[in-house]
């Protein structure tokens, strides 16, 4: 049986490598039969109905050029991402900042690039507080133990949480704080600070609710929250993209209806915006519940194998790194199925490696690569005789 010595070693993981581009790939697939086009002239292929879906072939494109990203980022020097984590930090909240700025002009969240490609800094800014927080927790065991050490975190994560807040992406900062959450609990924070930082989050949430309610706002993202808790304080409009999203869904049965296939819900466009956000529905119908099953558990194995790299990483910020990338998809796989099917608010998380987006591709790309990265120039020391709470609660310096 192989020993925890050697599943500690620095190695090129390609289970995981695997694993991703297969979703990736699946994904340009699902966002070409959620936008195909039956007005197109051309033999019926795979390849053809790919080329004639405007955005298909836009994420053709970002999932052709995926594995220069992520092998840019895994051979990326180790010891520059540990060191200078505040370049990314500083680089995101620039992008964020410019961003920002341009909403007068109509950009709200994104920066227009070239050839009508944008950027979406808030996709960015995930990984940039994964390696702040990882640099972090390296150097201590004591996760704000002093209130110096947590009016500094909270300084460093409020910010790009405030800037991303304020571009109206309150999905992305959700993500940023279950994230910065799961961290601090495996980087050894003590409960009874955990405790009082969820009662405190608990409190001023329904401080804001109850202000909303009394105030009477009217913002796209209550109307969400408030759809959500009760569909009766708003007009069916709201509830419209959800209810048509589980008809699509149910509609797909056991083993689903097929791949583009003329007078579809895709076909039709019957579920809004069902190529980004709500891939999920398209994926439902397709390829009915074996399918969607099929996806969740490539899901699944990806994130219990980034959970079993953490488990033999002896190296902290490694070890951070990996549990906050997982965190990360974690989160917006359990957010993204849960709003298509009305167990969660919507939130315009996208599904990842399927949704249609480049920003959003390449920051998964980005964090697989940080995610093999670690292992690849992860300590090799012998980790017998640590137990599985020292392993990844990080009780160690490594």
């Amino acid at each position: 049986m192989m020993n925890d010595s050697r599943r500690s070693k620095a190695h090129f993981d390609y289970i995981l490598a695997i694993l991703t581009f297969a979703l990736a790939g699946f994904g340009v697939l699902a966002v070409s039969i959620a936008t195909f086009s039956t007005s197109a002239e051309t033999e019926d292929t795979l390849l053809n109905y790919i080329v004639d879906s405007h955005y298909g072939l836009r994420q053709a494109i970002f999932f052709l050029i995926s594995p220069i990203i992520i092998g840019a980022v895994t051979f990326f020097p180790h010891d520059f991402i540990r060191r200078r984590s505040q370049v990314f930090y500083l680089l995101a909240c620039g992008l964020l900042l410019i961003a920002l700025g341009g909403q007068a002009a109509g950009v709200k969240a994104w920066i227009d690039v070239v050839w009508g490609y944008t950027l979406q800094p808030s996709e960015f800014v995930k990984l940039a507080c994964i390696i702040t927080t990882a640099r972090y927790l390296e150097k201590t065991d004591n996760p704000m133990g002093t209130m110096k050490s947590t009016m500094r975190l909270a300084l460093l994560m409020g910010i790009p949480w405030v800037l991303t807040l304020a571009q109206g992406e309150t999905g992305s900062v959700l993500v940023m704080i279950f994230v910065f959450g799961v961290m601090m609990y495996f980087g050894g924070i003590r409960m009874k600070v955990m405790g009082g930082i969820i009662a405190v989050g608990v409190l001023l949430l329904v401080i804001l609710y109850g202000v909303i309610m009394a105030s009477g706002i009217d913002d796209y993202r209550i109307t969400r929250i408030l759809s959500f808790v009760n569909p009766e304080l708003v007009d069916e409009d709201a509830t419209y993209q959800v209810t048509q999203s589980k008809t699509a869904i149910g509609a797909g049965g056991l083993n689903g209806i097929g791949m583009f296939v003329q007078g579809s819900f895709s076909q039709l466009d019957y579920v809004p915006e069902d190529w980004t956000d709500f891939i999920f529905s398209t994926i439902g119908e397709a390829f009915g519940f074996w399918g969607c099953l099929a996806v969740l558990g490539a899901y699944f194995l990806m994130i219990l194998r980034m959970a079993y790299l953490a488990y033999f990483t002896q190296e902290r910020f490694g070890q951070m790194v990996i549990i906050g990338v997982m965190a990360m998809m974690l989160f917006h796989v359990f957010q993204n199925v849960a709003m298509t099917i009305g167990l969660m608010p919507i939130t315009g998380i996208p599904l990842p490696f399927l949704s249609y987006g480049g920003s959003n591709l390449v920051t998964n790309m980005a964090g697989i690569g940080l995610v093999l990265n670690m292992v690849m120039n992860r300590s090799v020391t012998s980790m017998q005789g640590l137990t599985p709470q020292t392993r990844i609660r990080g009780r160690y310096t490594g």
